[in-house]
């Protein structure tokens, strides 16, 4: 949604992963440290949060249209993020050759 230094990329996106799920910290550092999607994924939440908390600086005629649009953002965002963090819980075990 908009570009970032090198310093600060990931941040942003770490914050508002924690904040949704809680629970998961550990296990959303550790997917933001090896999984490039995953991260963009989770700028791109700090992204449409900050434009949803912006949203009651545009005038009242575009408000209501642009809140929607945003919340939807945030909420299909926030499930890609419960997505990526059921699939990296999923561990495979490799089959043992048969005697």
């Amino acid at each position: 949604m908009g570009a970032r230094s090198e310093g600060t990329a990931g941040k942003g996106g770490l914050q508002a992963a924690i904040c949704r799920f809680p629970t998961r910290g550990p296990q959303i550092e550790a997917l933001l440290a090896r999984d490039e999607n995953f991260r963009c994924i989770c700028d791109d939440l700090a992204a449409a949060e900050e434009a949803l908390a912006a949203v009651e600086h545009l005038p009242e005629s575009l408000r209501a249209v642009r809140r929607l649009e945003y919340d939807e953002i945030v909420t299909d965002l926030a499930g890609e993020i419960a997505e990526a963090l059921e699939r990296a819980n999923v561990v495979t075990m490799p089959r043992l050759p048969k005697h």
